[in-house]
Parts: structure tokens; C-alpha cells; sequence
């Protein structure tokens, strides 16, 4: 009978694993490489003049999406957790709908809606017989508008953070309370929320890096970040050591939200001290209770889905996309291909890297999976821009030698392709894969692979034959993520797309630069009917749960 595997060194496809997650994180390193070069004329001029306003605007911006994300997310879970309501059970899930609504598209929607031309307004004005500037309009295309926008789409991470933490909770603590006469709101403010403090730190964070991240929405409603700085820089002052420099500052930022998210918390525990307890059971509401609990949790789904939805479904069929279908389906095609590209990727350098250190659980595989999981924390601008930078350098340099040596030029072999585009994708959201292909793997007992070998089966086959089949499901989610995430990313396509390859992304940002907001509504709907896709997903696995 076969001896059974008892632990040893790494193999050399083990010790692969952090070269490869060194390789996906040298976009930062050149970044900050980039960054050490003195500043030149470009550098100090931003500094000088718009660097302030930048710094600013992020700040604020930040604070606005955070507190909205925080408020409507934490209210959101606790009344579908604890309470009983007429359309709990549907509003449960359908508060995760506006995570297939990219906040571009929801910008550009509501100011469709509501700017002074729009629907809206002009209805105002034809009902009151009031002319525009005799009347008080809150101004869309504003730093609040921009925080409204993101944080009716980026809430979800808020609410299914705390969701899970609510129902974890136990319901002794809370009965407890309402025996020393706390009422289910005391119960909320003084119990529930202060033990769900990590999941709402967690889930703001996540909020606020896709706040610094994004480019579409601030720079439609005219709001100065560094993320429209740095294409400013990049493209309108062709520096790219000052888009550099710009790259590093944000990248200091998300440093210091990740930093004071973890010092936040001050070591203290949060969890129960007991492992026996048993879930909350959601307290019945009535009358006008009910009626609020209702309209609190149907409103952010509203409001963050269903009207701007609507409004390009209306769009679509009133006007849509100019062009015919044979010049459309190139977008839709290119982004299908880029998607797909980068999600294989992600997929297949995830399980590698998840399963190096599942077999294999020493310092450099675990220390791989912390390297290759920073580009989810960093914006697709800032990676754009350390992936050009090197790449820009080395087919300069191949092509100088070139031209020396043999008299041939070879233009942009990296930095002029598709293959630059994917790699800052798989940079940006392979801890996306990481993440769900980890969870898959923490579900299989280790006893399934150890009873493969003692049978005789190798470890590849053991993984091959046994565990891959199993983890199917999570590579597939892990696939699912990454190709949607990368259908909805604009800073990275826009600054590193090949000439003339377009995705739908950039077809909806440049239809929404030259105010065609209506015939934008096609490209637009197509990034959200694909967002949907992992939606269901989640709502199907929620459904399970």
C-alpha cells in the first residue's frame, strides 16, 4: 500500500508562485520608481495650481460616498435581517442590484434625468410657467451630485458585509437587551452596530477604493480627482513623469484608507464570546413601521437601479446607438474578447497560486497570494499608467537597438497591443479570482486529497481528479467576477487601448463627452446586462444560504 504524503520542501512549480505574483505587481513598483525621478516644469505646475483642489475634491468626495454607503448599507441589512415587513423576501436580493449599475452609467442617466434640459426640469417649468433661473434646481453635475452617484451603486458591499454580520450575531445578546428594556432600535444602535463595526469598516473601504478609482463619473459632472489629473497629465500635458507622480499620490491615499481602516479597530474583539447561539429571528412590524421599513429599503434599489435603468431602456428605444449593427458589434466584440482573455488568465494564475499554497503552505506561496492580491486596492489609472511606463521603455529601447543593428523598426510590440491592456486587467482584478477561488478551495477537507494519495494517485492527480472537479463552481464565480469587472473598467482601457479598438466602455464615455447621452443608452445597457450576471449568482447563492 502506497506511504502516506507527509510534508516537505516545495517543488520547483511551487516556488514559481511568487515570481509570477512579483510579476503582477511590478506595474506598482514602476510606479513608484517612475515617481523618484525629480519632478520636472509639468510636476510643479500641477502642484502649484490644481494639485490642491485635487487633494480637496478626493477628500470630500470620499467622505460624501462613505457616509452614504455606510448609512444605506447598514439600515438596509438590519431592517431585512431583523424585522418582518411585506416585500422583505424580494428586497433582500434586490438590494443587490445596483451592483451591475457602473456609477458612469448611473451618471449619466440622472443628468439625462435632471439637468436643465432634461425631462425633469422642463417639466417644472412647463407646470409652474417659471423660466430656468427663477426657480432653485439642485445641481447634478456637482462633487455632492458625483458622491450620490457612487454611493447608490457602491452601498452593496456595505449591506452584504453587514448582512452577514447581523446574522451572525447572536439572538441571546439581543434578548437579553430587550429583557432590560432596550427596544429593537436601542437594541440596534447599542448593541447590533457597534459588534458589525468591522463589516461596515470593510465594506466602506472597499466603497472608497472604487470611489478613487473612478474616472467616468467625476469627470462628467466636472469634479477635479487624481484620477482625471493623471489623464490630464498623461494626455493633455504628454508627462509621464508628473502622471506618475499623480499615480503615486493616489496610490499614498488608498495606503492610508486600508491603514486607517485596520488601526481603526485598536485590537479590540467583536465577535461573540460563545460558540453556542443560535441566528436572529426577524421581529413582525405593522402599520406605518412597516410602511417605512419598506420604503427605506425599496428606494436605494430604486434609486440606484430601477430609474436609471429605465431611463436608458427609454433611451434605447427612443434613439439609441446611430450607428448600424455591422459598425456597432465591434465594441460589443472587443469587449468580449478583453473580458474573456483576462478572466481565463485570472482564473488559471489564481488557481495556480491558490493550490501552490493549499499543497504547499510555506512563507514564499503565502506571501505570493498577499503580492498578488495588492492590484484590487490600487485604480486601473495608476495601473495603467505602471504598465505603460515599462513597457513604453522597453520597446523604445528594442526598437533603438533594432534600428542599429539590422535597420528595422519594431514599433510597440507591448505597449501598442492588447496584450498591455489584459496584463493591467489581470493586475487589477486577480485578487477578485484569488478571493473566490480560496473560498472554494476552504471548503474541501484536506482528508479528500490525502485519501486520493493513500490510494496511490500523485499530487497533480489528486488535484486533477478530485479537488479540481469540486472547486469547479468557485472557479467558475472567480471567472464570472473578473469578465464583468473587466467589461465596466474605463481609466485602464481608455489610457492603454491600442488605436482605434474601442470597447463599450469608451463608446459610452466618448458618446457622454459630446453630450450624446441618449444615443449612449445602447453600449450602457449592454455593461449592465452583463453586470447582472454575477447579481444572480450572488442572489442565487444568498437564496441557498
Amino acid at each position: 500500500m502506497a506511504r502516506r504524503p507527509g510534508p516537505g520542501r516545495a517543488p520547483a512549480w511551487a516556488l514559481l508562485a511568487l515570481p509570477l505574483a512579483a510579476l503582477v505587481a511590478a506595474p506598482l513598483l514602476a510606479v513608484l520608481a517612475a515617481a523618484a525621478v525629480p519632478s520636472g516644469a509639468a510636476w510643479r505646475h500641477i502642484a502649484g495650481t490644481t494639485l490642491p483642489e485635487m487633494l480637496a475634491n478626493s477628500a470630500l468626495l470620499a467622505l460624501g460616498v462613505g457616509a452614504i454607503a455606510a448609512s444605506i448599507g447598514t439600515l438596509a441589512a438590519w431592517l431585512v435581517t431583523a424585522c418582518r415587513f411585506p416585500g422583505r423576501r424580494v428586497l433582500e436580493v434586490a438590494l443587490l442590484l445596483p451592483m451591475a449599475m457602473p456609477a458612469y452609467v448611473c451618471g449619466y442617466a440622472y443628468t439625462w434625468l435632471l439637468d436643465v434640459a432634461g425631462p425633469v426640469q422642463t417639466a417644472l417649468r412647463a407646470a409652474t410657467g417659471l423660466r430656468w433661473g427663477g426657480y432653485w434646481f439642485p445641481e447634478i453635475r456637482s462633487l455632492p451630485g458625483a458622491a450620490m452617484m457612487l454611493g447608490l451603486v457602491l452601498y452593496p458591499y456595505v449591506y452584504l458585509l453587514c448582512r452577514n454580520a447581523f446574522q451572525q450575531q447572536s439572538l441571546g445578546l439581543i434578548e437579553a437587551a430587550r429583557t432590560l428594556g432596550q427596544s429593537l432600535t436601542g437594541c440596534f444602535f447599542r448593541l447590533a452596530l457597534p459588534m458589525a463595526r468591522p463589516a461596515i469598516a470593510g465594506g466602506v473601504a472597499l466603497a472608497l477604493m472604487e470611489t478613487l478609482a473612478d474616472f467616468g463619473t467625476v469627470q462628467h459632472f466636472g469634479v477635479r480627482t487624481f484620477t482625471t489629473g493623471l489623464y490630464e497629465a498623461w494626455f493633455g500635458l504628454g508627462d509621464r513623469g508628473a502622471a506618475s507622480q499623480l499615480a503615486a499620490c493616489l496610490m499614498g491615499l488608498v495606503a492610508l484608507l486600508l491603514a486607517f481602516e485596520h488601526l481603526s479597530r485598536g485590537g479590540r474583539r467583536f465577535h461573540p464570546t460563545t460558540a453556542r447561539q443560535q441566528g436572529l429571528r426577524p421581529v413582525p412590524l405593522r402599520g406605518w413601521w412597516a410602511a417605512a421599513a419598506l420604503i427605506a429599503c425599496a428606494l436605494p434599489v430604486a434609486l440606484g437601479f430601477l430609474v436609471p435603468a429605465g431611463t436608458l431602456l427609454v433611451l434605447m428605444l427612443q434613439v439609441g446607438d446611430p450607428l448600424a449593427p455591422d459598425r456597432f458589434l465591434p465594441f460589443a466584440r472587443n469587449s468580449l474578447l478583453l473580458a474573456g482573455l483576462a478572466a481565463l488568465l485570472a482564473v488559471a494564475l489564481a488557481a495556480f497560486l491558490a493550490w501552490a499554497a493549499r499543497l504547499h503552505p510555506g512563507g514564499p506561496q503565502r506571501a505570493a497570494l498577499r503580492v498578488a492580491g495588492l492590484g484590487y486596492a490600487i485604480p486601473g489609472s495608476v495601473i495603467a499608467v505602471g504598465t505603460l511606463v515599462p513597457l513604453g521603455l522597453f520597446d523604445n529601447a528594442l526598437d533603438g537597438w533594432m534600428r542599429a543593428r539590422f535597420g528595422l523598426s519594431t514599433g510597440l510590440l507591448l505597449s501598442g497591443g492588447i496584450a498591455a491592456l489584459v496584463f493591467a486587467y489581470l493586475v487589477r482584478f486577480l485578487a477578485v479570482a484569488l478571493s473566490a477561488v480560496e473560498a472554494g478551495l476552504a471548503r474541501l477537507r484536506p482528508s479528500l486529497r490525502e485519501a486520493a494519495r493513500i490510494l496511490g494517485t500523485g499530487p497533480a492527480g489528486a488535484v486533477l481528479r478530485v479537488e479540481l472537479p469540486l472547486a469547479r463552481g468557485s472557479l467558475l464565480t472567480a471567472g464570472l467576477l473578473v469578465f464583468v469587472d473587466t467589461m465596466k473598467e474605463l481609466p485602464a482601457t481608455l489610457i492603454i487601448r491600442p488605436f482605434d479598438f474601442d470597447t463599450l466602455a469608451v463608446r459610452v464615455h466618448n458618446l457622454a463627452a459630446d453630450e450624446r447621452l441618449a444615443e449612449a443608452s445602447t453600449a450602457a445597457l449592454l455593461i449592465v446586462a452583463a453586470g447582472l450576471l454575477p447579481v444572480l449568482a450572488l442572489t442565487r447563492a444568498l437564496r441557498k444560504a
